[in-house]
């Protein structure tokens, strides 16, 4: 694991402390919980891009077969 170091404010330093003693977790867990929950929901906003440009992508291709046609040689075992 490699560290880095942050600079807070004096009132995110004290709301740091504050909520890791009425949690009894460290301030060194808050923020990887902090940092973890921002990267989920920063992947999440990629991913929901990502499914939006791809959205139709696949609507004007005549060289697919028709999805009855697939599922008739899925059932096929």
């Amino acid at each position: 694991m490699s560290e880095t170091e942050i600079k807070l404010t004096d009132h995110e330093r004290s709301a740091l402390q504050e909520i890791a003693q009425q949690s009894g977790k460290t301030e060194s867990q808050l923020i990887h919980e902090a940092v973890n929950h921002f990267i989920r929901e920063f992947q999440k906003k990629d991913r929901r891009i990502f499914m939006q440009k791809a959205r139709g992508i696949w609507r004007d291709r005549q060289d697919l077969p028709e999805l009855e046609e697939l599922r008739r040689e899925w059932n096929r075992v």
